[in-house]
Parts: C-alpha cells; sequence; structure tokens
C-alpha cells in the first residue's frame, strides 16, 4: 500500500493524473505498473522526481513513455479463460496460438494453486484478447476449443464485457 500511495501522491504533486494502475504481488515482492498522464513538463518533472522516491523507499522504478494505442474501431474484444493441471509450457502455447491468428493480447492474468481434492498443481489463466477486424469469431472459436481439449485444457472464449455495466 506504501508503494501505491507514495507513487499517486507524487504524481498528484507533480501535476500528474494516474489514468490506469495494475499492483500484484508475487511472494515477498509487489509489481506496480501505473499509467500517468499530463503536460509535457509535468510528465518530465514526475519522471525526474522517481529515482529520489526510489531510493528514498527502497523501490525499483522503470519508465517508459508510450505513445497512445491507435484506435481499432473494426477489432473486437474477447476473453479467454482457460484452467488445467499446471504444466510449464501452457502460456507459451497459449501465446503462440493467438500469435498464429493474428490475435493481440491485451492482459493476461495466470495463477497457480493446490486442488484440495487431490493435491495436484492447478492453473488458471484469463487472457483478454483483440481479435483483428473480419475475424470469422465462430471458426476461431471453434479452433480455440480444438487446440484446448487437444492439450488437455478446460478453456472458454467469450466477447470481453465491463465489469461495471
Amino acid at each position: 500500500m506504501e508503494l501505491t500511495n507514495v507513487l499517486c501522491r507524487a504524481a498528484n504533486e507533480n501535476r500528474c493524473a494516474v489514468v490506469s494502475t495494475r499492483l500484484t504481488r508475487h511472494g515477498q515482492c509487489s509489481a506496480l505498473v501505473l499509467e500517468v498522464g499530463g503536460s509535457w513538463d509535468a510528465l518530465a518533472r514526475m519522471e525526474t522526481t522517481l529515482p529520489g522516491l526510489a531510493k528514498k523507499h527502497a523501490f525499483t522504478a522503470n519508465v517508459v513513455r508510450s505513445e497512445a494505442l491507435e484506435s481499432r474501431p473494426q477489432a473486437l474484444p474477447y476473453v479467454a479463460y482457460v484452467s488445467a493441471v499446471f504444466r510449464p509450457d501452457i502460456l507459451n502455447e497459449l501465446c503462440q496460438f493467438f500469435i498464429d491468428h493474428r490475435v493481440e493480447l491485451e492482459s493476461l492474468t495466470c495463477d497457480t494453486y493446490q486442488a484440495p481434492q487431490t493435491g495436484g498443481t492447478m492453473l488458471n489463466a484469463t487472457l483478454t484478447v483483440t481479435l483483428p477486424a473480419g475475424t470469422q469469431i465462430s471458426w476461431l472459436r471453434d479452433q480455440f476449443l480444438d487446440f484446448a481439449d487437444a492439450l488437455n485444457l478446460d478453456a472458454l472464449i467469450e466477447p470481453w464485457r465491463p465489469q461495471n455495466p
């Protein structure tokens, strides 16, 4: 919580706005991704402030300037859910499937856990993807489900829906 507070305060003090953020915990560490917007001089001040904050609060900061995402009005957002017995190759197989079908990855969340009934390690993955314009949705869905069956994955792909309609 302290890291989030420090960086959000710094953004505000430098006349920037936090546009989006993602925080995940990884064991004893956390990863925080902030998208910060503002005027060029406010962003430059924010970038200048980060090394001192990182040293003071013992975190590592990486800054990347990004252009806005190009508008893709004809693209279709979809979500793929996958659950399976954990194998180290599942994520790269999923990514390769979508690369082969020219589908863009927007976000990926993956967690493993111990199944209470068997004690085996399970994997849950959620991939938010963008289908290119002109994609035959029923064909892609069939291809994805056949792919999942071949790898013994419990999988579903459906249109993306807002969390808070």
